[in-house]
């Protein structure tokens, strides 16, 4: 082997034809030439602050358990699209085939697999297209909430916050990934959907996230609410550094401080926020039983499991002091709560931490990681790795979230 890679070095014509070779297969296979990623999985090129704790296993083992684990979800879970070029998450929830949180999930997966999967690139840019095929009709650059097997908008055809910021933050990272020469210009794409996240789906006076496109002034309770999963704190962080606005400031100080009053005020023992707040514009407080989706809009429930993630990662990559005191608060009471024990979390809380569920779910237990990356206790840190990566296959929701977690905590998030 090494003689004849020595021989190939030596040779200027072996290399060109070697060269062509492989780029008439990526063609031929991929449909189009595959960028060099700037940041490939596993390279751990984004730095995370000083502090921030890995699994004990190391980055090796950690890095093939999320590989292994991001074959699984992409087999289960990452299908073709009603047309050419296009592809889908298959969510398959009660109410549709595909929805866009779905879809932002998938695109930051894929931009972050790069380097690891030959595939990410045109799997991104397939689900982008598929976004595109499905302008929301409130803001065509944003994409509507749901579709079905048919692709066919079902239940509306508006908005849902949290997939469309996922989008285009996974936009952003596309084109330092792979940079915005090739067949989609990543970061005017980008430009766009924050542009269209600003009109459309940001509180004109508050700066806080609204529920989506279709909130308007005259349904007020609704219209001055806010998700607490839909507060990515990184990703307005990123907003305003790449498009030199600081308009996103506010918007990130709009929300770590309503984060910091609702864990003082509502949960000062456990930092549990609600799915639901109310009320913005005046004295905010946990939605009422049925506000939107059901019974557990005002307590930490299947919206809310995602907050442990999302403020985790912003304390991890950026060491804002905010985030990393709201993720401390709520990674010491799941360690407490469960008795340092990942199996002993259940799934949805009061906000005085007494739990309505009596079962273990991946999709409330692993965020919790990510917040306790930004924490002191190895020991904790590492029993949450191994239910992770020793865990079996849940559902679309759970398992994407356990994946996004894993990129999180093996030290392969990045940012733009």
């Amino acid at each position: 082997m090494a003689i004849a890679t020595q021989s190939t070095h030596r040779n200027p014509l072996h290399r060109g034809l070697k060269r062509l070779a492989l780029f008439a297969v990526t063609v031929a296979v991929f449909g189009s030439v595959q960028a060099a990623p700037n940041f490939p999985f596993g390279s751990h090129r984004q730095s995370y602050v000083s502090g921030t704790l890995s699994p004990s296993v190391g980055r090796a083992a950690a890095d093939q358990s999320t590989a292994s684990f991001y074959r699984a979800w992409k087999q289960r879970y990452l299908v073709a699209g009603c047309k050419a070029g296009e592809y889908r998450v298959k969510a398959s929830t009660d109410t549709a085939y595909v929805v866009s949180e779905g879809q932002g999930y998938g695109m930051l997966i894929t931009v972050m697999m790069a380097g690891n999967d030959p595939e990410a690139q045109t799997l991104f840019d397939g689900l982008h297209r598929y976004n595109r095929g499905h302008p929301s009709g409130g803001n065509p650059a944003l994409l509507s909430w749901a579709q079905d097997s048919s692709c066919r908008n079902v239940a509306g055809n508006s908005s849902a916050s949290d997939g469309d910021l996922d989008i285009a933050y996974a936009l952003l990272l596309a084109d330092a990934q792979w940079g915005s020469a090739g067949a989609i210009n990543y970061a005017s794409e980008a430009r766009k959907v924050i542009a269209a996240i600003r009109s459309s789906t940001i509180h004109p006076n508050n700066k806080l996230v609204h529920l989506g496109d279709w909130v308007s002034p005259g349904s007020a309770h609704q219209y001055n609410a806010t998700r607490s999963s839909d507060w990515m704190l990184g990703h307005f962080r990123s907003f305003g550094a790449k498009l030199g606005d600081s308009y996103w400031t506010g918007v990130l100080d709009a929300h770590q401080n309503l984060l910091a009053r609702m864990q003082s005020t509502y949960a000062p023992n456990t930092g549990l926020l609600p799915d639901f707040i109310v009320n913005t514009t005046g004295t905010p407080r946990p939605a009422e039983v049925d506000f939107l989706e059901g019974e557990n809009d005002g307590i930490y429930g299947w919206n809310a499991g995602r907050v442990p993630w999302r403020i985790g990662i912003d304390a991890a990559v950026s060491g804002d002091s905010r985030s990393r005191t709201a993720a401390r608060k709520l990674n010491q009471w799941a360690k407490a709560k469960s008795g340092n024990n990942p199996n002993n979390l259940r799934s949805v809380y009061k906000l005085d931490g007494n739990h309505t569920g009596n079962y273990n779910s991946v999709f409330f237990t692993a965020p919790f990681a990510v917040a306790a990356t930004v924490d002191t206790d190895q020991a904790w840190l590492d029993k949450l790795w191994s239910y992770m990566a020793n865990g079996g296959a849940s559902d679309y929701y759970g398992d994407s979230v356990k994946l996004l977690s894993m990129l999180a905590v093996s030290n392969n998030w990045i940012r733009p």
